[in-house]
């Protein structure tokens, strides 16, 4: 059933390790209190990130800003540095952020992290902790131990880099709250932030160097577009200049056309950017945006002569990609945003790329800078008008829910989906295998949440929920735990309001709960998963009601509340046929006997279990059967009984290749063993296991290993 699968992908069971992604210590459920346990370690032989673009190479001017930065760096060597460059839009503060940084590569030996938090505005704007997942994958740290409580993802964050000369940029971000959390405080180490705001509080209360970028001088701006066309004739440049405000962003713009445009004459590029759409369009730019006339001027011209010059094709696709802020653009997603091919679509975003309308920041992946992307969605709006405009956002939103749905499929197979996008899926996985799948996911999460927005905006609740069902195998592996809950928020509101598929709602409510549950919210999660049991009680949905019950259960085993989750897993068999589901719930109604301390009858339950499993056959399930059942040997005080059925355990374990799980059954077997000699040997082969995974549990067993050697 889903839920179980749900507490299998968010890493490991209640026999140890990650619950949920809470860090614990192994110990038997019925026993002991969970705990936290020692932070995770990096995997071996993980290289250290050095994540920073190469900078620009028409960077040009900011000569007095560079002195002043390398002046900073000779004050305190002994704290960590924090420099905040502001200005406006399109002003240079991401290429003079990494120019400098690449000047500083041989002062920094430690991790060199990037980040763009998009924070244009509130709505693109990265979460931390989100943040915080992508550093700690990073710098090494197993997906399966990275914690789900935004705070404890800070601190990890910062004990991982403590002592380390870390050079950081933040760039593009909105506020601070979004940047305190990833401040690391290592001696010696820099992180620097660009904004368009001057987040006065970082300078206030964290005693941030503050430098404001302004715009080029008429020397330097005609200096950038020599840079960008060397070997042309400058006669009648400086016009250009002027029209570009001193704007870097422009500058690059003009000099790019000019460049692909061999022919023109800068007195020609001139006349193009007075353009004809006038102060009217300029203005209405910069009130959708939300900034000041002045600040969008400079760039409106040059956008425009820019749009002027391209095919009709690529002129409708940067019209139409620039309706919604995207995270980004590939192939596909543009080939159903105008309906031409994925190799069409390939040629049009390599023609916006050309003249600078769109970046590559990745292969095969364009992004727009905003105040670009505002022009381009200005262009929409006049040129598409209001229907053609909503047609091409639901194409794409089509496309997301569909290729969404074919990788959720792949990422856990054994599961049951819902919604029309799964029907239509073919036969054959559309991914060679579920890591591939899990990576696409991983690269077009933010696309899919704002998918999620951006169908809940445009009231198409069917593709709303939808959408989040695609991201529950992600979330469940990756647990972006504060995305997750925004997002399955409008899909549990969307699908209250589809009465044509009533099961959504409950499916919605059982997939926010876990959200919940990830974060330790249990009060949240109870109640999301008493919503879903009722909404699929109403639906007469019955295997939904079916896995709602059964989560109330796993919460209840969370709580250590055994006779309710037994009553919740009994009450679940009611309402399922499905054989796997039943096997699953024999296994939880044996953890929960377990837990009261019910030792015999949750034998009989658990080897029950076992054959349910074997006859399916779920050689994997089986396995964890089998360690269920020698923990509860272990708690009956039989540690012989105990050995036989772990050590059936590992071996099926090592057959699945799991080692998460073979690390635990080693710890179990060491507390089963009677002879010291295995004790040591059961002790380090988790080690062993452990250090494979950069697991937690690794210091635990390494300290009880040196115990032992120590007591002889």
């Amino acid at each position: 059933m889903d839920s179980e699968l749900a507490a299998e992908a968010s890493v490991r069971n209640e026999l140890g390790g990650t619950v949920y992604g809470h860090s614990v210590q192994a110990q038997h459920i019925g026993s002991v209190s969970f705990h936290e346990a020692p932070a995770p370690v990096r995997i071996p032989g993980w290289p250290v990130p050095r994540e920073l673009p190469a900078p620009t190479r028409y960077f040009t001017n900011r000569r007095r800003e560079l002195a002043r930065l390398a002046a900073l760096l000779e004050e305190r060597a002994d704290v960590p540095d924090l420099v905040v460059l502001s200005g406006p839009g399109g002003i240079g503060k991401s290429a003079t952020a990494l120019h400098w940084a690449a000047s500083l590569s041989g002062r920094y030996e430690g991790p060199r992290l990037h980040i763009d938090l998009r924070g244009d505005n509130t709505a693109t704007a990265l979460a931390p902790s989100a943040v915080l997942n992508r550093f700690l994958r990073r710098l090494g740290i197993d997906g399966r131990w990275i914690p789900a409580d935004e705070e404890d993802r800070a601190d990890l964050f910062r004990s991982l880099t403590a002592g380390q000369r870390i050079l950081t940029i933040l760039d593009n971000a909105h506020s601070v709250a979004q940047v305190l959390p990833l401040l690391t405080t290592a001696p010696g180490s820099l992180t620097v932030v660009t904004s368009r705001h001057r987040l006065s509080r970082l300078i206030r209360e964290r005693g941030a160097h503050h430098i404001e970028l302004g715009p080029f001088t008429a020397d330097d701006a005609e200096q950038l577009l020599a840079r960008v066309v060397p070997g042309r004739d400058m006669t009648g440049a400086d016009s250009v200049a002027r029209h570009c405000g001193g704007l870097p962003l422009a500058l690059c713009v003009a000099a790019e056309r000019m460049a692909v445009r061999t022919h023109l004459t800068w007195e020609k590029q001139r006349q193009d950017m007075e353009g004809d759409m006038g102060q009217d369009m300029e203005r209405g730019m910069a009130d959708h945006a939300g900034r000041d006339t002045d600040d969008q001027e400079p760039l409106t011209g040059i956008a425009d002569a820019s749009y002027a010059d391209l095919s009709p094709d690529a002129a409708r696709l940067y019209r139409l990609a620039g309706l919604r802020p995207w995270s980004t653009l590939t192939a596909q997603a543009a080939a159903a945003l105008v309906g031409v091919s994925q190799q069409k679509a390939a040629l049009l975003l390599e023609e916006l790329a050309e003249i600078h309308l769109i970046g590559e920041t990745a292969s095969g992946r364009y992004r727009f800078h905003d105040l670009i992307r505002s022009h381009a969605e200005q262009r929409a709006l006049r040129e598409e008008g209001p229907a053609r405009s909503a047609a091409a956002v639901r194409r794409l939103l089509l496309h997301y829910v569909d290729a969404g749905a074919a990788a959720d499929a792949c990422v856990i197979p054994g599961r049951w989906h819902l919604g029309p996008a799964y029907a239509r899926l073919a036969p054959s996985p559309a991914f060679p295998s579920p890591a591939q799948a899990l990576t696409w996911l991983a690269a077009e999460r933010e696309n899919l949440e704002e998918a999620v927005r951006t169908a809940a905006e445009y009231g198409h609740d069917e593709l709303t929920w939808q959408l989040c069902e695609t991201l529950w195998s992600l979330y469940l592996k990756q647990g972006f735990h504060q995305e997750w809950i925004a997002t399955h928020r409008l899909g549990v509101e969307a699908a209250s309001r589809c009465p044509d598929m009533p099961e959504a709602e409950g499916r919605m409510h059982t997939q926010l709960g876990f959200a919940y549950l990830g974060i330790g919210q249990f009060a949240d999660a109870e109640r999301e998963f008493t919503a879903a049991a009722e909404a699929d009680g109403r639906a007469g949905h019955a295997r939904g009601e079916a896995t709602a019950v059964e989560s109330l259960g796993l919460l209840r085993l969370k709580q250590q509340r055994y006779e309710e989750a037994a009553d919740c897993f009994r009450r679940a068999k009611s309402l399922s046929t499905d054989p796997r589901a039943l096997a699953l719930l024999e296994h939880h109604l044996g953890r929960a006997l377990t837990g009261q301390g019910r030792h015999a009858e949750a034998t009989a339950q658990l080897t029950q279990a076992q054959g349910l499993m074997r006859a399916l056959p779920d050689p994997y399930n089986e396995a964890r059967v089998l360690t269920s059942l020698g923990e509860t040997a272990l708690a009956a005080g039989r540690p012989e009984q105990a050995e036989e059925w772990l050590a059936l355990a590992a071996a099926q374990m090592a057959a699945e290749e799991a080692v998460v799980q073979q690390a635990d059954i080693a710890e179990l077997r060491a507390r089963a063993a009677a002879d010291p000699a295995d004790v040591r040997r059961f002790l380090r082969e988790a080690l062993a296991f452990h250090e494979r995974t950069g697991a937690p549990g690794a210091a635990e067993v390494r300290a009880r290993l040196e115990a032992l050697d120590a007591d002889g």
